[in-house]
């Protein structure tokens, strides 16, 4: 995206982001549990909602984006259908952050054609907790103990030994 567009989109997440603030209702969805615990996340925060585009014009057109059609089919081929949406917000000092797991078990899809992706409307950088991945472990399929809750996954994929995917305004990571 460019940043015209970033520009847009950024301030609509914003105050999309009040709105949901302002209605005191419970948008912390930071994940619970012993992996948070010993992550020294208990006091952590992601506010979030749910499909942006129904708030948001212009997080309908970045969906519809000519450039973003274009990757999303090129990995899932011309038959793409939306799901859902998400916001995240990691406050600055305050962001929890996500422990590894893989996504499939939550929205599993025929063929495992499920994709997710990130609009980055700021940078994202390690020290601000951008996104981490073991690279090649899309290729072990799906993992039984890979909720997010395990253990086995934590000791097997510590979130400090993944590759860090830093980013600038208008990257978009897809990931399958």
């Amino acid at each position: 995206f460019n940043a015209k567009e970033v520009q847009e989109l950024e301030a609509e997440f914003d105050r999309i982001v009040a709105q949901i603030v302002q209605s005191g209702e419970a948008v912390n969805a930071k994940w619970s549990g012993p992996e948070m615990e010993k992550m020294g996340a208990a006091d952590t925060v992601v506010l979030h909602t749910h499909n942006v585009q129904q708030y948001s014009a212009a997080w309908t057109r970045a969906l519809l984006h000519p450039k973003f059609l274009e990757a999303a089919t090129a990995i899932l081929g011309p038959n793409v259908v939306l799901h859902h949406t998400k916001l995240f917000q990691k406050p600055a000092e305050l962001g929890a952050p996500f422990p590894m797991h893989q996504d499939w078990g939550y929205f599993p899809t025929e063929l495992d054609t499920m994709m997710a992706g990130i609009i980055h409307v700021s940078p994202a950088t390690d020290a601000m907790g951008c996104l981490r991945v073991y690279p090649g472990t899309h290729k072990l399929g799906r993992m039984d103990e890979a909720m997010g809750g395990s253990d086995l996954l934590l000791e097997k994929y510590p979130i400090e030994a993944a590759t860090p995917l830093e980013a600038e305004r208008g990257d978009v990571v897809f990931f399958h």
